[in-house]
């Protein structure tokens, strides 16, 4: 779908600053009248404008500055030089090469194995001599620890633009101590969700799933009842041979799905109303034989065991809906949002390591480099919303797409395990699975946690 209503909404806008003019009266006496004669084209006169006038134009105002020539190096686990694939990327190669030409620099990217990645940024950057200029991080490998070293440039006050800038990144993800140290343009990230099989649901002669988002009745109750009439013996062996869902083991889901977290600040959060009820939901999944049983396989065992045809629902993230379509071509695949937690009113995907691009203190003027990466991405993208491409590649569907949407709209961070090494959160759900009572588990677990985050918050 690509944008059909931008002349509709140049006549608007036409016909919005006539009227302007008209109550004006031709006069300049009122502090708006110099907005209404800007021309929308020009960016550098409307930032001039008066702060009234311009409260939704969070862009910054045009700078003027020679950066003498140097290379900017970008760094990240993978190649971030901008690929003309497609309209939006064409226009942000051009915006690059005039802001190159403008501001006398050049672009390196520079690309360091995953593997790798962390322990070299760290190493220079302690050695005060950074690998790059900008440089992609994640949030465990720099918050608290290299952060409260000031080894990285704030830069939420040049992030203003939410146009361009994702600030959920700026403001959650990379904050410490009420400063945002990271920025983000482009999509959140993946939509996490529930991949089903509308092939076995259709077989076993069940209601339709997407009929639960369409009657905004997805939630943890409707999955544990949708799970449970999947669960079937349909050769009437005695034995199941058709299961709901393909694994309990899905607590970073239900967190991120009930608003709930296993750290909060510097402090674990076990005890919390809304963590407590996501462990319970967890138990209950696995106690009461709701979700498959584990053979003993690895993490990629529930995967397997979606493949096979044989589970309706599978808890998964969107981009693995390329191998779901190479790997069950006869199978009709669909994807719906996570199911909603009691403590929720929206549906939510799930963030572990977050990452963003961040500036080495060291570097002189990051608002220089905040403002390129912000020029660079400030278009008007014909797409209808950010992840538009991608998922109408994905799917073919349209509710799948809808879902996967409004899925991806608001991601949860969940920390645990990525940014604690020593916090004992595979020891802790592997027991929950078993049968032991979340009350137990969260007076077994809350100081080890506590310990774990210790080690990390008071170095």
């Amino acid at each position: 779908m690509w944008k059909r209503n931008s002349l509709l909404m140049s006549l608007i806008l036409i016909l919005l600053l006539a009227a302007g003019c008209s109550s004006n009266g031709g006069s300049n006496k009122n502090n708006n009248a110099g907005v209404v004669s800007t021309p929308a084209s020009s960016e550098s006169e409307a930032n001039d404008a008066t702060p009234a006038a311009i409260q939704d134009d969070t862009g910054t105002p045009e700078m003027d500055f020679d950066m003498g020539g140097r290379t900017i190096k970008w760094v990240s686990w993978y190649d971030e030089s901008i690929k003309e694939d497609n309209p939006d990327n064409i226009k942000r190669k051009q915006n690059l090469d005039e802001l190159m030409k403008k501001h006398n620099f050049k672009i390196e990217y520079v690309t360091v194995d995953y593997a790798e990645y962390s322990s070299k940024v760290t190493a220079s950057l302690l050695a005060g001599e950074p690998i790059g200029d900008i440089i992609r991080m994640a949030r465990p490998w720099m918050i608290p620890s290299l952060v409260k070293q000031e080894l990285f440039s704030p830069v939420d006050e040049y992030t203003k633009n939410d146009k361009v800038f994702i600030q959920q990144y700026t403001n959650d993800y990379s904050q410490y101590e009420g400063r945002g140290y990271g920025f983000r343009s482009g999509i959140n990230g993946a939509s996490s969700g529930i991949f089903y099989n509308r092939t076995l649901m259709n077989k076993l002669g069940m209601k339709p799933l997407q009929d639960y988002v369409k009657d905004d009745n997805w939630n943890w109750d409707s999955f544990i009842q949708v799970a449970k009439e999947a669960n079937k013996d349909t050769d009437n062996n005695g034995k199941l041979d058709t299961w709901g869902v393909a694994t309990a083991n899905i607590l970073v889901q239900a967190l991120a799905s009930n608003d709930a977290n296993l750290v909060a600040g510097d402090k674990q959060n076990l005890e919390d109303p809304k963590t407590k009820e996501t462990l319970e939901f967890i138990s209950k999944l696995a106690t009461e034989n709701i979700a498959r049983p584990t053979e003993g396989g690895d993490w990629t065992e529930p995967g397997q065991f979606f493949r096979q045809g044989n589970t309706l629902m599978y808890a998964g993230s969107d981009y693995e809906m390329d191998g779901f379509k190479k790997d069950m071509p006869d199978m009709d695949i669909g994807f719906l949002p996570f199911p909603k937690g009691p403590s929720a009113v929206a549906y939510h995907s799930h963030l572990t390591i977050p990452n963003y691009m961040t500036i080495p203190s060291v570097i002189e003027h990051p608002e220089q480099l905040v403002y390129i990466y912000e020029k660079i991405n400030d278009i008007d993208s014909i797409y209808d919303y950010p992840k538009q491409a991608t998922l109408e590649t994905l799917f073919n569907n349209e509710d799948d797409i809808d879902n996967a949407k409004t899925a991806g709209e608001t991601i949860n961070r969940v920390d645990g395990k990525d940014g604690y090494p020593n916090m004992p959160y595979y020891e802790m759900v592997d027991e929950i699975l078993k049968g032991v009572s979340v009350s137990t588990v969260i007076d077994k677990y809350k100081e080890q946690f506590q310990s774990s985050i210790d080690e990390v918050w008071k170095k």
